[in-house]
């Protein structure tokens, strides 16, 4: 390799052309005192003193101050070369994280034509749900989803769902919605299919698309946390309400943990309409100072909008209240909560302690 070369590619790992000289003349000697090596590379001996150390930092050199006179060692560029790799290595998941960002961030909406590529995404996103999902689905289309709206909440899926565009009396199509979600509502008006995976993720499909085949509308398939929450709340604060419910599942059984507190409340809701009254354990923090906090206790009130009767006042307001095994009342809110006294990360929800003696006196029966 001609000197040319070698001196560029000293370069791209950031010497100047001073450093590059100097560390080539120690190249060349081996190890040799800071005024040969300044006589070599043509530069002062109090520079020498001040390049040695930068590029003893990096790892290309070793100065010897415990000698006198001072001496520089070039470092074997066996051990440099595996330096510099680490080097390389080390910042590869900082720089490959931040592409990956970029690229998440360029994908984060798909404009969509085509109806059967609109039940793919559909499909999709119901497989990939975690804990959450709120949809709206016409009558027509819902036996082509069906079977992944099922499997959702076989997972553990809290899956809210409208179903849209129908005029047929609620009784007459209970029958086909068991098993499908946590609760079903239908309204006979037509309505775009909005759907809301995790918070994160979703589609928005105008009513055309799936019932016409000449028409230029276009679905939105998007993929950002900022926006999948706004979806949420008009679906909560909007639709829901204006839809008539038709069908709840039975409460899940205890014990049972949940990180999404909708399906928290909806599960306690449930238990206290059957006369239960569920005991949690509340792992989150405190809103009033951001400290940590862990709450035990009974569940005494639920304030939701998901089943009827609601008892939020207002529409995406979901909170629990629960007497705390001190005597003590504490609400509790989910994430982002601020006028309750707990955000909760991640709620445990066991029978009451008399509830299991009672159902236990029963097993005895």
């Amino acid at each position: 390799m001609d000197d040319r070369t070698l001196n560029d590619l000293l370069r791209r790992f950031g010497l100047s052309d001073k450093e590059v000289d100097t560390y080539l003349s120690l190249l060349a000697h081996g190890e040799a005192k800071a005024s040969t090596v300044a006589d070599a590379a043509g530069v002062s001996k109090r520079y020498v003193y001040s390049v040695s150390e930068s590029l003893a930092e990096r790892g290309f050199v070793e100065v010897n101050d415990h000698v006198v006179p001072t001496t520089i060692r070039a470092n074997p560029p066996d051990e440099v070369i595996n330096r510099l790799r680490s080097d390389v290595d080390a910042i590869r998941p900082g720089l490959e994280e931040r592409f990956s960002r970029v690229e998440r961030q360029t994908e984060q909406f798909e404009v969509i034509k085509s109806r059967v590529t609109v039940i793919k995404r559909i499909r999709s996103l119901l497989a990939d749900a975690d804990a959450e999902v709120t949809l709206s689905i016409t009558a027509e289309h819902l036996p082509e989803i069906r079977d992944s709206l099922v499997e959702a909440v076989d997972r553990g899926v809290l899956v809210l769902l409208i179903v849209s565009g129908t005029d047929d009396a609620p009784e007459n199509i209970e029958g086909d919605l068991g098993g499908v979600a946590s609760v079903v509502r239908t309204w006979s008006e037509a309505m775009p299919i909005l759907l809301t995976v995790d918070s994160a993720a979703g589609i928005v499909v105008p009513p055309e698309l799936l019932h016409r085949s000449n028409t230029d509308r276009q679905a939105i398939h998007f993929s950002q946390e900022q926006l999948a929450p706004v979806i949420v709340g008009s679906f909560l604060g909007n639709y829901w309400p204006a839809a008539s419910e038709v069908a709840t599942a039975a409460p899940a059984p205890l014990p049972a943990e949940y990180a999404n507190f909708r399906h928290t409340v909806l599960q306690a809701t449930l238990r206290l309409r059957a006369g239960e009254t569920p005991h949690v354990t509340v792992g989150g923090r405190w809103t009033d100072d951001d400290e940590s906090a862990e709450v035990s206790g009974r569940v005494v009130e639920s304030k939701q909008g998901l089943v009827e009767p609601t008892t939020n006042e207002f529409p995406v307001e979901h909170s629990l209240v629960v007497e705390t095994d001190d005597g003590e009342t504490v609400t509790v809110g989910g994430q982002g909560a601020f006028v309750e006294d707990v955000e909760a990360d991640l709620v445990r929800i066991e029978a009451d302690g008399a509830d299991r003696d009672e159902a236990d006196a029963s097993g005895e029966d």
